[in-house]
């Protein structure tokens, strides 16, 4: 990832910041100028949002064969989070077993490492999600 998009992503990645249209009341994320449905009504009329960071699993998978930048993480598990507020997002499951994984799991999200540039460059840090305790 490059300098110029890491901070331009900052606030979404680490705060889960998006925006709601006030026109129609949809909320996105990450964060959109204008809302795909009002169109024109909504310019002027998106505010900013943080996020619960709450939200259950729609759909998952596990990911056998990675990236070498990822391969100690091997198997490992990513699915579309739809947060409670609506927008639904991709994210790394983590503290959770291949076999606990199902749809409708109630997940929350976690500030974990995602990358790093080289052994001694920036490292990048952002959401991941992991199970709620019931």
């Amino acid at each position: 990832m490059n300098m110029p998009r890491f901070w331009r992503e900052k606030q979404g990645r680490y705060n889960l910041v998006g925006n709601r249209c006030t026109n129609c009341g949809t909320y996105y994320f990450p964060k959109r100028d204008i809302c795909p449905k009002c169109h024109r009504k909504s310019i002027g009329k998106m505010e900013e949002v943080r996020f619960k960071g709450t939200g259950k699993v729609v759909s998952w998978t596990i990911v056998h064969d990675a990236h070498p930048d990822y391969k100690d993480m091997r198997p490992y598990i990513m699915a579309i989070i739809e947060l409670e507020e609506g927008p639904r997002l991709t994210g790394q499951i983590v503290d959770c077993s291949l076999d606990e994984i199902h749809t409708g799991m109630r997940v929350r999200d976690t500030f974990r490492k995602l990358s790093e540039d080289g052994k001694d460059g920036v490292i990048f840090y952002g959401y991941k999600f992991r199970p709620v305790k019931e």
